[in-house]
This record gives C-alpha cells, structure tokens and sequence, in this order.
C-alpha cells in the first residue's frame, strides 16, 4: 500500500521502463560523442602543434608516385584523389575476379568432396584441409615466390600460341582495340542485356510469357550483337621489345598472385560451405530424385544443389565479405591496391587519420554494397522456394 502510494507521488517517467530505457541509450549515446570529441580535438591540437593540419585538401595535389599497374590512365602528375581512385579500382578487379573463380572452385570441390570416386573425394577433402589451415599470408608468399622462381624471364617467355605469354613478369594477353567512348556504349549496352533478362524472367513469372519471350529474345539479340561487334574490332597483340613486352594486356606477377592466392584460399571454405550445404537437404529429396530416373550428377545439379541454396548464400556472403577485405594483403606483394595506395599517401602528407578515413569508408562501402546484393538474391531464392 505504501509502495503504491509513493509511486502515485512521484513523477511517472521514473517508474516506466520505456523511459529509463531510453534514458540509458542516452547516456550511452553522449558518452560516446563525448569520447569522439575529445579524440577529434586531441588530433586537432596535436596536429596544429606539427604544422600537419587536419582535412582532405591534400587530396587535389599532385601525387608524385607512380602507380604498378592500373586499367585506367595514371601518371605520377595525377592527384592523390586520382591515385586513390587507382587503388580502388584495382582493389575491386581482384576481389571480383577472385569471388568468381572462388565460387566455382569452391562449388566444384565441395561438390567433389561428396563424389562416389574414393579417389575425388579425398583429393577434395586434402585440398580443403591444406589451404583452410594455413595463414592466406604465407600462401600468398608461397604463390609469388613461385611465379618469381620457376617461371622464366620475359625473354624467354612461355607462349602459347604466339598470343599469349608467360613469365615471371606476369601475363601478357591480347586486347581488343576500343576508345573510351566505344568501351562505355559496350558496357551499357551489355548492361541493357542484362537487365532485359531479368525483366523477362520476371514477366514469365507473372503469366505474361509471350511479353517475357519478345523481351528474353530482344535481350539475347542485343547481347549477341554486342559480343560479335567486339570480335570485329582490331587486336592488338603483346611483343617483346628491348626491355620487355609492349602491347596488348599486361596482368603483373602481383595481381596475379593475388587472384589465385584469394581464390584459392576461399574457395576451401567455400567448398565446407556447400558441402554442408548439400547434407542438409532431406535424403528423401535423393530417394525421390532415383525414382524420377534422374544420375547422381543430375541429381545434385538439379535438386540437392537448388535447394540447398537457401542455407548456403548467407555464409558464402561472409566469405566473399573476408575474400574482399583480405585483398588489402596485397600490400605484402607489391601489388598497388587501395591500402597500398593509402601508405604512400600517408607516408608523403603524413594525414594519418585521413587517408585512414578513406580506407574505412571503402571497404565499408563495399562490404554494405556485397551484402545489399548477396540480401536481394538470398530472398529471391527464399521466395522461390516458398513457391515450390
């Protein structure tokens, strides 16, 4: 009775959860800026008092550094916001081109690792136990050392077909001839393709197939013509001058140890991912797959594999989330990616906390983005099973 009384007089926020709960978060959230504050303006004081300064004005000078290997046009006139664009785009070409090869090798041995040939599937299971156990750092070290020592000089490079060339150098392979202006129309118009798919895919779900085939067919046709306007273009071919090869694509022996290193190294956890994946799917699925007549190998294809997607997306998007950030090892190897990039820069400005900065909002970005994607497909397979 007395309790009840003193409650009645006081005030009624001091009694309700809701509002210690958000006087909690408050506090929670004040401190924490509070703590930012103190630090940002530690870094003021401390950087006014060298003559450093603090803000990202530095990145509109010129650079003074000359980058290894890029797709696009840089000179070390370029400014330090050009090199870091440089170093992003060379961080995305490795991490996609080691995404999609660590997927279909890591679909191929886990896949394999469940194979009715002894000899398969313990070749999987060794493969999957010898680079998921050991440091991607030393196996990174080992595949450069490699290309390094055993590969020869340009000189006497390896050919194949007289077209493409390799040595310790790295790759030397064909390019097809196009302006910046031809190479953005190509994209576009491959893009249009792409999407003209989808569409059709999605109108054939909706029960308006002849609108879905019209557009499938356009799409497809648009594709075609695209590939085969490109084969018309020129080529041009890598040769061997005085002091190397000239010409054509060339892939360093960085960049190129890299991709397989990534590749290779996620793939192993790739490989348990879907084998996991696949045991999970009920024995009934095989027994009915039997019935229906269908092999062992179609009968993972088109059935264990299908359905076992629903379980296998969400931790593959972990791994290609760690593929991309360890891609910022590259910086072991030589290879010029955006952490390479960002020593440099922070080595010549001494803006620590901004080029780290930059680092942090990258790799940020491109995980969120990762994610987004891998989210959209991992309901679209959801909803798909939910209609089957």
């Amino acid at each position: 009775m007395e309790a009840r009384t003193a409650r009645q007089g006081g005030p009624d926020f001091l009694y309700s959860k809701a509002y210690r709960g958000l006087a909690v978060q408050f506090t929670i959230v004040f401190l924490l800026l509070a703590l930012v504050m103190f630090f940002a303006n530690n870094a003021i004081i401390n950087t006014t008092a060298r003559s450093i300064g603090l803000g990202f004005d530095f990145l509109w000078r010129e650079a003074g550094f000359g980058i290894g290997q890029s797709v696009v046009a840089y000179s070390s006139t370029d400014s330090y916001a050009w090199a870091f664009a440089v170093g992003i785009i060379n961080t995305i070409r490795v991490s996609a081109l080691g995404i999609v090869a660590a997927t279909i090798l890591g679909l191929l041995i886990g896949s394999g690792s469940l194979s009715e040939n002894v000899f398969v599937r313990r070749i999987c299971i060794v493969y999957v136990e010898i680079f998921r156990n050991t440091p991607l750092l030393l196996q990174l070290y080992v595949w450069y050392s490699v290309i390094l020592n055993l590969f020869p000089p340009e000189k006497a490079a390896f050919s194949i077909f007289s077209r493409i060339f390799i040595s310790k150098a790295g790759l030397a392979l064909p390019r097809v001839l196009v302006n910046p202006a031809e190479g953005t129309a190509i994209v576009v118009l491959l893009a249009v393709g792409l999407a003209g798919s989808i569409v059709s895919r999605r109108l054939n779900l909706s029960g308006r197939l002849t609108m879905g085939s019209r557009v499938r067919w356009a799409s497809l046709l648009l594709i075609l013509a695209v590939l085969a306007w490109i084969f018309t273009r020129p080529i041009e071919y890598p040769e061997f001058r005085r002091f190397g090869f000239v010409g054509g694509f060339p892939v360093s022996a960085e960049f190129a140890a890299l991709a397989f290193g990534l590749a290779i190294y996620t793939a192993s956890f790739i490989a348990e991912i879907v084998r996991a994946g696949i045991l999970a799917v009920p024995h009934g699925q095989l027994e009915a797959a039997t019935a229906l007549g269908l092999t062992s190998r179609q009968a993972l294809f088109l059935v264990r594999i299908p359905q076992s997607l629903r379980l296998i997306i969400p931790p593959l998007t972990s791994q290609y989330l760690n593929l991309t950030k360890n891609s910022s090892l590259a910086v072991a190897i030589g290879y010029a990616d955006l952490v390479s990039v960002a020593n440099t820069s922070l080595t010549q400005t001494a803006r620590a906390i901004e080029c780290i900065t930059i680092l942090i909002a990258v790799y940020l970005t491109l995980s969120l983005a990762t994610s987004l994607i891998m989210n959209i497909y991992n309901r679209r397979i959801m909803a798909r099973m939910g209609r089957s």
